[in-house]
């Protein structure tokens, strides 16, 4: 029969509707503008509507969700120290070439300094692939979750440079707890025996 199909999916869409008014009156406001409500409306066995109405609504992030990296800094005495010792790995290991690194100098001997005078990621290119923080020794550089980074001037918004990317160690630990918590672990667990080996050497 001819039309079969559009009055399936016409069925479908009609089904749809009334399951999601029925929905409406047992959660009653709950199911939206709140976050238990776009929790159970990402379920498999949600009913009615389940489309979220962004920006109002957000899905939650999932903690390995990665956008463009960022540069940690640990914050001691009210001072900040910059993690990052200019080595270059990142920008050797990116795929898309997306990362400058200038290296600082004493000003008064010229001697290069391990810290980074400049640093700038062009996130047009930036592929989100995560290679920089995973090979960075000194877990200074870390995958964000910001995404909302839109803009009309490509210079200002779409090339960061090193101000824009320090953030806080502190920050990556409110993103990423449980990564955090794992490589406080294993530093810990590397100190532990480092001074073990001390101290058979004494």
């Amino acid at each position: 029969m001819k039309g079969q199909g559009i009055l399936k999916g016409l069925g479908v869409t009609l089904k749809h509707l009334i399951d999601t008014y029925l929905e409406d009156i047992k959660a009653g406001k709950d199911r939206y503008y709140t976050e238990e409500g776009v929790r159970q409306r990402m379920t498999s066995d949600t009913k009615g509507i389940f489309t979220v109405n962004y920006p109002e609504e957000r899905l939650p992030l999932a903690e390995a969700f990665r956008f463009v990296p960022f540069l940690v800094y640990d914050e001691e005495d009210g001072e900040q120290i910059v993690r990052c010792t200019a080595c270059g790995i990142c920008s050797k290991v990116c795929p898309s070439q997306c990362i400058w690194i200038t290296r600082a100098e004493d000003p008064e001997t010229g001697k290069p300094l391990k810290t980074p005078a400049e640093f700038a990621i062009d996130i047009d290119l930036c592929m989100n692939c995560g290679y920089c923080a995973e090979y960075c020794p000194f877990d200074a550089i870390k995958m964000d979750h910001d995404f909302e980074l839109a803009g009309y001037e490509r210079m200002e918004a779409n090339i960061h440079l090193k101000d824009r990317l320090l953030k806080p160690a502190s920050y990556y630990a409110e993103i990423r707890p449980l990564n955090y918590a794992l490589e406080q672990k294993a530093k810990a667990e590397l100190e532990e025996r480092k001074a073990a080996r001390r101290a058979k050497v004494d």
